[in-house]
């Protein structure tokens, strides 16, 4: 596929842009700009207001990225599976042919439970991409922390991340992982690192969309907010309501 191999090809050229989308309309800005768009399940706590991505489903899953396909043209459209749509190797391979199948997506994403190998494995056999995901993996870790501070987890993430590699992987998303170790693990990988929390030494950068435009209200230290749309949203609403209740809305001009 023309579109892995290009992000495949930018390893130790130039860093991958990635962001998640989850509608049509951010998708038509995001599209002229990333290499990767991500539906991410991060959708479950920016757009539902869930505490974690434990509840997601596949078919709501589904119809964001049914959104998203109407804008994609340039970037590598990628799908998260939600939790438990990849128990087994089987349940994983019909989950993953139904979004494609559906969506058209370019491939699917994985969250390691140190594991899943032969999950991925059998994916890639079956020709359909998969994107890994080490570190802090929020799928199945309850508890936020910062991975590979010591030699010995440093080393578990690189044999992690080799065996993510060697099943067939054509990327994976290192998550708050210290600098010191994302930079090892991006040195002995042979694919591209993208890193969220994780340093500047990883292949590329993924963040949440609405993290870095202020429109979530979740500030991590490894954000940086570009924008705050919730301020501007605030503003247009409170003078909205102000001319409705002042008779200045709808004017003249705003009548047929």
């Amino acid at each position: 596929m023309k579109k892995i191999k290009k992000i495949l090809s930018m390893k130790n050229k130039r860093k991958i842009v990635c962001l998640t989308s989850y509608s049509y309309n951010i998708t038509s800005i995001l599209d002229k700009y990333c290499d990767i768009v991500l539906v991410g399940d991060s959708l479950a706590n920016v757009l539902y207001g869930m505490s974690n991505t434990h509840k997601i489903n596949i078919n709501t899953m589904l119809q964001h990225a049914l959104s998203v396909k109407k804008k994609i043209r340039r970037s590598l459209f990628i799908i998260d599976l939600p939790k438990g749509t990849y128990k087994t190797a089987n349940i994983a391979l019909k989950n993953s042919k139904y979004l494609i199948k559906k969506t058209g997506c370019h491939g699917v994403k994985i969250e390691s439970n140190s594991k899943n190998y032969n999950i991925i494995k059998r994916l890639t056999k079956a020709k359909i991409p998969v994107m890994g995901h080490i570190g802090y993996t929020p799928q199945f870790k309850k508890k936020f922390k910062i991975h590979g501070m010591n030699e010995k987890n440093r080393k578990k993430l690189i044999i992690e991340a080799k065996k993510i590699e060697n099943a067939g992987a054509f990327s994976i998303v290192l998550e708050c992982i210290s600098k010191k170790t994302a930079k090892s693990i991006t040195k002995n990988l042979k694919i591209p690192t993208i890193g969220i929390g994780s340093s500047v030494f990883c292949d590329g950068q993924i963040l949440v969309t609405d993290d870095i435009i202020g429109l979530s209200g979740f500030k991590p230290k490894f954000v940086k907010k570009y924008l705050d749309v919730h301020k501007l949203i605030n503003l247009a609403i409170k003078k909205y309501s102000k001319d409705v209740k002042e008779n200045k809305f709808p004017s003249t001009k705003n009548t047929f």
